[in-house]
């Protein structure tokens, strides 16, 4: 089953008529939207619900259009000396984004220098608790060597072992 063609008549019922204009509203909105893009136009569209709520869409913006559409005159060098003061807003938002960056990069250097500093202390401490460990184990060995002896002499000394020569 297709779209039917309904009637265009007011909508009597208070709460479908509220449903009604917010559904047609957000399709005229998207509509205005597609006209705007696929035309390159300047629009508005201002509507007041039932409910007495204001609800506007512009491309670019309502008041824009509302001041030139109130001017007795359209002035088209007034929309060029609007784009150039537009044109230095975006230049100066630029120029302190890249102030920022500038920061952010300095910022990011000083933070790679400490993180250097820190990898080689912790290399240099690594390398001396290996160098300990080596120490370490070096002693461990030449005591459990001593250790040997010393338990190699008690046994001798309870048992000592006598060699007879021919």
């Amino acid at each position: 089953m297709g779209r039917r063609k309904i009637e265009i008549v007011r909508v009597e019922d208070s709460a479908a008529r509220q449903v009604t204009f917010s559904k047609r509203r957000t399709g005229l909105f998207k509509k205005a939207n597609e006209l705007a893009i696929l035309c390159g136009v300047e629009i508005a569209v201002v509507v007041l619900s039932p409910g007495n709520k204001l609800y506007s869409f512009g491309n670019p913006s309502v008041n824009s259009l509302a001041s030139k559409f109130l001017q007795k005159e359209f002035n088209p060098n007034h929309v060029l000396e609007n784009s150039s003061s537009n044109i230095e807003d975006l230049n100066q938002q630029l120029d302190d984004v890249g102030i920022e960056i500038d920061e952010a990069e300095k910022e990011a250097k000083v933070h790679g220098e400490i993180l250097n500093k820190y990898k080689e202390v912790q290399c240099s401490q690594l390398k001396e608790l290996k160098d300990s460990f080596i120490e370490f184990k070096k002693m461990v060995k030449s005591r459990i060597c001593d250790f040997d002896i010393s338990e190699s002499m008690m046994l001798l000394a309870k048992e000592p072992v006598f060699r007879i020569k021919n």
